[in-house]
């Protein structure tokens, strides 16, 4: 015999053992689709909550704006507010005013038609 052969049981047991590495392999690669698929899917999740956090941004910021739109509106009718409400206390004020005003005319003119009838006599 040459030495080039190999004999029968060298041969199985390299068969076995590559049957065994290549069912090793398989496993592994399936292990590890297994794993990417989950990855897959955590990604496709996390896409989504990224999604959903950036329409909240959106969401909040158009609220922020649309908070301040009142409160600007809401300041703008308190001063009118104060406006209306001070109004009865400048008319009143003038109308103190003109019965004073009546009053001092009216004791001056009776102090002038005094003294004017005091000088005809």
């Amino acid at each position: 015999m040459d030495g080039n052969y190999i004999t029968r049981e060298v041969h199985e047991e390299f068969a076995r053992r590559m049957e065994a590495e290549n069912q090793r392999l398989e496993d592994e690669d399936k292990r590890q689709n297994r794993r990417i698929s989950a990855l897959e899917e955590n990604v496709k999740e996390i896409h989504g909550l990224t999604v959903s956090m950036e329409r909240m941004a959106v969401n909040m910021e158009n609220m922020l704006l649309a908070i301040e739109r009142q409160g600007n509106l809401i300041e703008k009718q308190n001063s009118r507010i104060d406006e209306i409400e001070k109004e009865p206390a400048k008319d009143s004020r003038q109308l103190k005013m003109a019965v004073i005003t009546s009053v001092i005319t009216t004791v001056v003119g009776a102090v002038i038609g005094a003294v004017l009838v005091l000088i005809m006599k």
